[in-house]
């Protein structure tokens, strides 16, 4: 029988990597709770959904503090994401979980993928005349200005990471980091920052439909999210000293893994 303690190491884990990349957690978070502990799927999910609130907050209040969160880029997204988290939120409380688990397989494989593709840092980024911004890096300490590209195309899939968010609990910064960063030009520094600022948001919107069909179980979602906040903070400071093309060829092993995980479940008829 898995313990509190242990609950709370595994969301310390959790909590660091998705801090460190942006996406909140839920891709690690979810298939450690079903695999380790022996959770239902959407149990695990409705803890992981109150673990990304909890990833946001802290590690987000950091990006921010330091000047690398596009606030103004991520209110306008977070439209068309908090409208995707209210459907996803609703028709996963109705499919199978066997399904689910297949879902949550098909989106792990297509996170490995997309980050191959994403650029180092602030590589080949410039201003464009909209929505212009720019930070301090923290490793160089040299300034570094980008715009913005595509962006009906980055509010399309905010509408897709929203409703990825509330059909799974992962907070939608697996989509919302490569498109940010692929598509619309961001530095790959500056789209983590302004993913951990956004999925907290999202990730609000689905916990009240969770809540309401009994999916949070509170001696499993309070451990969690303690243990990923610290994970996050963790994390969020670490992110400043890590170069990002690196973990990510680390992380890449993990997401293989916990999908072969999840295909396994919904094979074999684990809920």
């Amino acid at each position: 029988m898995v313990t509190t303690l242990e609950i709370f190491l595994i969301g310390i884990g959790a909590g660091a990597l998705g801090a460190l990349l942006g996406i909140g957690g839920g891709v690690i978070l979810i298939p450690l709770l079903t695999g380790l502990v022996g959770l239902p799927i959407k149990t695990a999910i409705g803890a992981s959904i109150i673990s990304v609130i909890a990833t946001s907050s802290a590690a987000g209040a950091v990006y921010v503090g330091r000047g690398l969160t596009h606030t103004r880029l991520s209110m306008t997204l977070e439209i068309a994401t908090t409208l995707g988290a209210l459907a996803g939120g609703i028709t996963a409380v109705l499919i199978n979980p066997n399904l689910l688990a297949g879902i949550f397989g098909l989106v792990l494989l297509y996170v490995a993928h997309s980050l191959r593709g994403i650029k180092k840092d602030a590589e080949h980024v410039e201003p464009t005349g909209f929505l212009d911004t720019s930070y301090i890096d923290p490793l160089t300490g040299e300034q570094v200005k980008y715009g913005v590209h595509h962006f009906p195309l980055g509010m399309a899939a905010s509408f897709v990471a929203g409703n990825v968010s509330g059909l799974l609990g992962i907070g939608g910064g697996v989509i919302k980091v490569p498109i940010m960063s692929l598509v619309m030009g961001l530095p790959m520094r500056a789209a983590i920052a302004t993913s951990n600022f956004m999925i907290g948001i999202t990730a609000a919107t689905s916990a009240l439909i969770y809540y309401q069909h009994g999916y949070i179980d509170p001696s499993i979602a309070i451990p969690t999210a303690l243990g990923v906040l610290l994970g996050a903070q963790i994390g969020s400071r670490l992110g400043s000293r890590v170069q990002s093309h690196r973990l990510k060829q680390i992380f890449q092993v993990l997401l293989l893994l916990f999908a072969a995980q999840m295909f396994y479940r919904a094979l074999t008829g684990g809920s």
